[in-house]
């Protein structure tokens, strides 16, 4: 069975707002599909968000997202970001597009890296939106083999040389599964500009999970935030044996189990869940659910 990882982001209180806004920031986009909190059975810290939106999931390019409509308990942060291709060889206008959308996710947001040329890239640059969600534009080199037009980017923390270790566990985990691209500091002249850097440590790598793209870095310097529940990944498995598969090598954190969420040894949150989820909007499917740290299918009647 092939994988089907979904980057769900968290939101307090306003999903359906960050939705429309990055429906309306990118032209190949869609919503795909909505859903609500029951009107009953809730916890009490749930109670203000009776009746109104749970989830809803679009797509951006060939990408499907899940927006989580939630509290101010999480935040996103730039542990995992969003790379969006522009190819001038498909598109002459790319550098174009690219300044357009740059624009809109910039109101209300802030710039971790000037939209500028780079080694990497003639036209590059790394926005924070006004949601916490990051997002690196940029345009590709002449030659540069064809990536899909959004990748998720996971960044691991500074000095740690995890990257590379994280990539040989998901593939290893999933099937259909294949390592990319891969570039060490130690092959950028002095570590590049963020400086030497330790042994192992990667400044980009790619990989595709289940034929999905994926890519990787160890941070170039410190940093004061790490991965939380604020992005996390959700991966839809066909039946109970996946479920506990993918659950017994990805959980790690017994704190963080909850409500089929989970946490891997580097503290990437997963939503391990059955593709054929049951109707939480209904009170006693969303009451069982809240009781399960993993999800147990039977369980739900």
């Amino acid at each position: 069975m092939a994988h089907r990882i979904i980057p769900a982001i968290w939101f307090n209180r306003n999903a359906r707002e960050a939705v429309d806004h990055y429906l309306s920031v990118f032209d190949d986009s869609e919503e795909l599909s909505a859903s609500n909190y029951p009107t009953e059975g809730l916890m009490d810290f749930q109670q203000p968000l009776a009746g109104d939106t749970l989830e809803i999931q679009f797509r951006i390019g060939d990408l499907t997202f899940s927006a989580i409509n939630a509290g101010s308990e999480f935040r996103p942060n730039p542990s995992i970001s969003f790379l969006v291709h522009f190819d001038p060889s498909r598109d002459a206008d790319a550098e174009a597009r690219l300044d357009g959308i740059w624009k809109h996710l910039l109101i209300g947001g802030l710039i971790r890296m000037e939209l500028s040329s780079y080694p990497f890239s003639p036209h590059y640059g790394w926005v924070e939106d006004r949601y916490g969600v990051n997002w690196q534009l940029m345009t590709s080199q002449p030659g540069d083999e064809p990536r899909p037009f959004v990748t998720p980017m996971l960044m691991y923390p500074h000095g740690r040389t995890q990257a590379s270790e994280a990539i040989e566990l998901y593939t290893w985990l999933f099937e259909d599964s294949q390592r990319g691209d891969t570039f060490p500091y130690s092959d950028l002249p002095d570590g590049g500009s963020a400086g030497p850097q330790p042994q192992g440590a990667l400044a980009y790598a790619d990989f595709t999970l289940s034929g999905q793209w994926f890519a990787a870095m160890d941070s170039g310097a410190p940093q004061d935030f790490t991965f939380n529940e604020g992005i996390s990944l959700m991966t839809l498995c066909s039946d109970q044996a996946e479920i506990d598969q993918l659950w017994d090598v990805l959980s790690t954190q017994p704190d963080a189990e909850q409500c089929g969420w989970c946490k891997d040894r580097f503290g990437v949150s997963w939503q391990v869940v059955p593709e054929k989820m049951p109707d939480i909007s209904e009170p006693e499917a969303f009451q069982k659910m809240s009781q399960m740290k993993k999800l147990v299918i039977a369980d739900f009647g």
